[in-house]
């Protein structure tokens, strides 16, 4: 019943001093909103990224040149590292070496942009193999086909272009059969994918697909693939896999020590652990940084309460003549500073989620991806404990302070 009586008088304190409470608990919701921001953004990230990872299937493997980035330094040298060549996919394509290969898609990524009598756009333009690409990520062309493995090995100048391609250089006309341009090479059109939107790593829309030999020999003037996408024949097989593509290209290279591969290969849970630890990281040291904003935003509740004590000190003498304890001031002024910092925390809550949905809307539609909004419930429970316990440490001192007021003294001050 005391209890109840002290959170009266506290409410009745706040109620009064509307603007002043206002402003006390506005860092609090700016700290607690940029948690809940965060938080909600990088779960939807890896959301995402975990989903476009495992549309590739659990048997899927990929082999990079290089050596495994360790740090944002390592990147430079794995991007332009000519490691992975036209040896290493045929050591690889031999069953005796690889028996769990199925089959394999080297990569390679073209800069630039396509043209068509006029009208010019810059997708996405990758060297692959159209068959490959086609079942992998289960996009076939909605008109045409996809070009064969004759025109990998002739080298042909065939293209599937995305449906946002064709919008963009064809209009209403049909695409299949004419020629478009890539870098003054000439290409002919022989497939035209379906609208789909954001598919693994790739928006097909946006997409132009050569034969990846073609794009070596006319576009990038290169012999080495940029990326080697394997299919194990099943789940199950992919450690082993994992393990004869290894001891197949050190050999093929003349490497003893696995400390010195120039190329590295990774599974889907790999990626998946790769992407939790980043994005992991991402967010804890965002998370660190709205802390610290949360730390001054108590230093700034700590301030206006001692001011609001100053204001109240014939209040708090009043109370004290009529019989009120040091304990009774002190629970008195201690509850409004949890009340006000569990208030601004249960409004940064919302405002952090109201953020993250328009900002999860806002990418879904303008940028065509499968981003879905998430609620951190966990990091919500710990927003509001951690304003409370705001409240708690930074309303002790000023509570003290007014507790230990001299009635006399309180009474008289002017």
């Amino acid at each position: 019943m005391r209890f109840k009586y002290h959170f009266t008088t506290a409410y009745k304190g706040l109620k009064t001093n509307k603007s002043r409470s206002a402003l006390t608990v506005l860092g609090i919701v700016i700290g607690i909103a940029s948690i809940i921001l965060v938080v909600s953004i990088g779960r939807g990230a890896e959301n995402l990224i975990l989903n476009e990872v495992s549309s590739l299937g659990a048997e899927t493997i990929v082999v990079r040149p290089g050596k495994q980035p360790s740090g944002p330094s390592d990147f430079t040298e794995t991007l332009f590292s000519e490691s992975l060549i036209q040896r290493d996919l045929d050591a690889l394509l031999k069953k005796a070496n690889a028996p769990h290969i199925v089959e394999i898609m080297p990569a390679v990524a073209i800069p630039g942009s396509v043209s068509y009598e006029g009208e010019t756009y810059r997708p996405s333009i990758l060297g692959g193999d159209g068959d490959f690409f086609a079942r992998t990520f289960n996009i076939f062309p909605e008109y045409g086909d996809v070009f064969s493995e004759d025109d990998i090995r002739n080298r042909a100048s065939v293209a599937i272009i995305g449906s946002k391609v064709k919008e963009e250089l064809f209009g209403g006309s049909d695409a299949v059969g004419n020629f478009i341009k890539i870098k003054d090479r000439k290409f002919r059109v022989v497939g035209v994918f379906p609208k789909r939107g954001q598919v693994a790593f790739f928006n097909m829309d946006s997409l132009v697909l050569i034969p990846y030999s073609t794009a070596q020999t006319y576009l990038l003037g290169i012999s080495h693939f940029q990326e080697l996408i394997v299919k194990a024949d099943s789940p199950d097989n992919v450690a082993r896999t994992v393990y004869d593509i290894e001891v197949t290209l050190r050999e093929a290279h003349d490497i003893t020590d696995p400390e010195n591969d120039d190329f590295y290969v990774e599974t889907q849970q790999g990626l998946v652990d790769q992407i939790k630890v980043i994005i992991g990281a991402l967010t804890a040291m965002l998370s660190a940084i709205v802390a610290v904003a949360l730390v001054v935003a108590g230093v700034g509740l700590m301030n206006i309460v001692l001011v609001s004590v100053t204001e109240r000190t014939k209040e708090i003498g009043l109370r004290k003549a009529l019989g009120a304890t040091e304990r009774d001031i002190l629970l008195q002024f201690l509850i409004e500073a949890v009340m006000l910092t569990f208030i601004g925390g249960v409004i940064g809550v919302l405002i952090g989620a109201l953020f993250g949905f328009l900002i999860s809307l806002a990418i879904t539609t303008f940028a065509g991806l499968s981003w879905t909004f998430t609620f951190p419930v966990s990091a919500a429970l710990l927003g509001v404990g951690v304003s409370v316990v705001v409240g708690l440490v930074f309303g002790v001192y000023p509570a003290r302070i007014a507790a230990k007021k001299s009635p006399i003294e309180a009474l008289r001050y002017e």
